[in-house]
């Protein structure tokens, strides 16, 4: 999850090269979600940073909740009255990826002032009309080889997509382990 320049990590998930790769874009909080540090480490990156939108490319599990709790705990700390509601300040999370597939689980502790929703970038496209859609595809060809690069960690024919131990690999929703199926590469 990307929460303006703060990362939660799962390690089970998330090979430690990518935090290199997260720090090289320009991420400067990467907290690690099963470390006993991970609330207080993340509520300090929310509050340096000010964060209250994230994304979530976990999708199930309580990270959604825990991301809104801290982002409650930091604007609960600057309040300048008590409400039983919580602050007023409007936090989100946009779910947009399923690596857990899990329910997405929600721990009320994030006051009354929080919306949780689903993103995807072609309901985005079609909501921002053709001359916004443009300028955002022109983007993506200037920065191709940069900002939107891809990188593969294998690249498989057709009938290596279909052996299981390669099911396997491609299966585990890991960060970082992209496959690329080439359909003119030669079969063995």
């Amino acid at each position: 999850m990307l929460v303006a320049g703060v990362d939660v990590d799962m390690p089970a998930q998330q090979p430690l090269h990518d935090i290199q790769i997260l720090r090289d874009l320009g991420v400067e909080h990467i907290v690690n979600s099963v470390q006993s540090s991970f609330r207080g480490d993340l509520i300090a990156a929310l509050e340096a940073t000010g964060a209250t939108l994230a994304f979530d490319a976990i999708g199930g599990g309580k990270l959604a909740s825990q991301v809104l709790s801290g982002m409650e705990a930091v604007a609960s700390a600057s309040a300048k009255t008590y409400s039983g509601y919580g602050s007023s300040v409007y936090k989100q999370v946009y779910i947009y990826g399923s690596l857990d597939t899990g329910p997405t689980e929600l721990t009320r502790g994030f006051g009354m002032s929080w919306g949780i929703g689903g993103w995807l970038l072609s309901n985005f496209l079609a909501k921002v009309g053709p001359e916004a859609v443009a300028r955002l595809k022109a983007r993506v060809a200037a920065e191709i080889k940069t900002t939107f690069a891809s990188h593969y960690t294998r690249t498989i024919s057709l009938l290596e997509a279909l052996d299981p131990d390669v099911i396997a690999a491609y299966s585990r929703r890991a960060t970082g382990e992209k496959f690329l199926i080439n359909p003119n590469l030669a079969v063995d």
